[in-house]
């Protein structure tokens, strides 16, 4: 019974005691686990003999298979090269201290995947970011928003797609921007258009993309500093000629991402086929695009004209140089350089034809823009009053022609109050040879007054166009109202017939000879 007592009391005690050290273990193993996941998020101390290069200020961990960014970097690194790693996620905590000496990161060949909207809240001061080589698909609103003094920034050769219209809002001293060999579908007209483009921009890679539109009229306008370092070749493009005009000008300009890969400028040809071409060859084959050529600057006498040097640099030191290799003085008052380099030429002469040359300089670069002028001899407002006079001319010719129709074809007197309207119509043979004018019935009653007086029986005188024979036996010539008073004194029966047809005359149809 004894026996049996100690063996269930030794039992008890050996599960009291599993249970005492289970609970032990239970926050240790805890505590391990979390140091584990902690190690993996926040990674490992640097450690300037194993892992990493330490020179000076240059900190250098590639190729070390790190899954991290190393904890605890002085404060003084200014370049920090991961390249080469297992670095997936970019989040906010991969440093705890702000490294405002940091200037250079690079975090290429790395697999990257995921980049926290706070990753560089601590290194505000960067100027040089490599995130190239990577797996990034997107780019969120405001990702870059910390880094204001940003000057050059690599993204090429990852598979994004999407970019928010404000990721690149905030990088307001960006110079050069690397995207190519991307899923770009959309080309980012925002970051080089005016008033909404980033001023110190003046690189924009985005070839080899699937971009197949581009806003030309808008490209066309941009200055030639902008358009030099524009880079867009090998994407599917569909050809036409204004695309090829764009690049023609390009070419003619010696823009450097016209001339640099000029052989990799290619357009996708209309058909199922999708066969591709050189842009500056659809000007010999397929479409058969016009020649493109730089026309001159033309204007008449009198005006002003503002010459641009559109150079392929900004801001540089500009000078010029009138016709004849003459530079442009303070003493010139017809040729006056204005304040960001153009030059302002007038009022314009006839002698003012000719290139002008602009002379533009750096410190690494020089360049020469030619531009020719032709000044035409005749003024706009001259050529303005012939135009006007020319209008009122032919307006003048078209009143006149109006005005000989309604002469000619309208019928003077159709109404019924005409006299002699009821009258019967003689022959119209008739018409033409008594074509007389009858006097009125006051003329007639004082007609036969006289008549009474005389003792000669005047009805009424008449005056009227002679007969072909009349004027025949005269020689030509008309005889004189009142003259020969014989011819009057023809049968009654005679007169009253030849006022009947000289009425019948004046209401006929037939038109009035003069």
């Amino acid at each position: 019974m004894m026996g049996g007592s100690l063996c269930f009391s030794r039992r008890t005690t050996e599960a009291v005691f599993r249970r005492s050290s289970f609970t032990k273990v239970l926050p240790l193993a805890l505590l391990l686990s979390t140091l584990r996941v902690s190690g993996q998020l926040l990674g490992s101390p640097l450690d300037c003999h194993k892992t990493c290069v330490c020179a000076s200020n240059i900190i250098s961990c590639s190729k070390m298979n790190l899954t991290n960014v190393p904890t605890a970097l002085p404060k003084y690194t200014s370049v920090l090269d991961l390249n080469f790693n297992s670095i997936t996620r970019l989040r906010a905590e991969w440093t705890t201290v702000k490294l405002m000496r940091l200037h250079s990161l690079l975090l290429s060949h790395n697999g990257l995947n995921f980049l926290s909207s706070e990753a560089f809240v601590y290194v505000t001061r960067l100027r040089y970011l490599d995130l190239s080589f990577n797996s990034l698909r997107q780019l969120d609103e405001y990702i870059f928003e910390p880094l204001e003094d940003l000057e050059v920034l690599l993204l090429y050769k990852n598979h994004i797609s999407q970019i928010d219209r404000t990721a690149f809002s905030s990088l307001s001293s960006l110079q050069r921007l690397y995207m190519s060999y991307n899923q770009i579908s959309r080309f980012p007209l925002e970051l080089v258009k005016e008033r909404s483009r980033m001023e110190a921009l003046r690189l924009l890679d985005v070839s080899s993309n699937r971009i197949k539109t581009l806003p030309l009229s808008e490209l066309q306008a941009l200055p030639a500093w902008i358009k030099n370092g524009l880079y867009l070749h090998n994407n599917p493009l569909p050809c036409s000629c204004e695309l090829h005009d764009m690049f023609a000008r390009w070419n003619i300009k010696e823009l450097s991402s016209a001339t640099d890969f000029r052989s990799d400028h290619t357009c996708v040809l209309p058909g199922s086929q999708k066969e591709k071409t050189a842009i500056m060859d659809l000007d010999k084959l397929y479409l058969n695009c016009s020649e493109v050529r730089i026309k001159n600057k033309e204007a008449h006498l009198e005006q002003f004209l503002v010459l641009d040097c559109d150079t392929r640099q900004r801001d540089m030191a500009k000078s010029w140089a009138l016709p004849g290799n003459i530079p442009v003085s303070l003493a010139n008052k017809t040729a006056v350089k204005l304040a960001y380099g153009s030059l302002q030429i007038g009022p314009l002469q006839a002698g003012d034809s000719g290139i002008y040359t602009c002379y533009a300089t750096s410190d690494s670069y020089n360049e020469t823009v030619y531009v020719t002028v032709v000044v035409f001899n005749s003024t706009m407002s001259g050529g303005l009053e012939n135009l006007k006079t020319a209008y009122t001319t032919l307006v003048a010719c078209l009143v006149s022609i109006v005005m000989v129709l309604v002469y000619l074809y309208l019928t003077p007197c159709r109404c019924a109050c005409c006299p002699g309207q009821g009258l019967e119509k003689n022959d119209p043979t008739d018409s033409l040879h008594s074509s007389t004018v009858s006097i009125s019935q006051a003329h007639e009653d004082a007609g036969q007054e006289r008549g009474e007086g005389g003792g000669k029986d005047f009805s009424y005188k008449q005056v009227g166009f002679q007969g072909p024979k009349d004027q025949l036996e005269q020689n030509g010539r008309l005889n004189p109202i009142g003259e020969e008073d014989e011819e009057w004194q023809e049968d009654k029966k005679e007169r009253r017939r030849s006022d009947a047809e000289s009425v019948s005359s004046v209401c006929s149809d037939t038109p009035m000879v003069v």
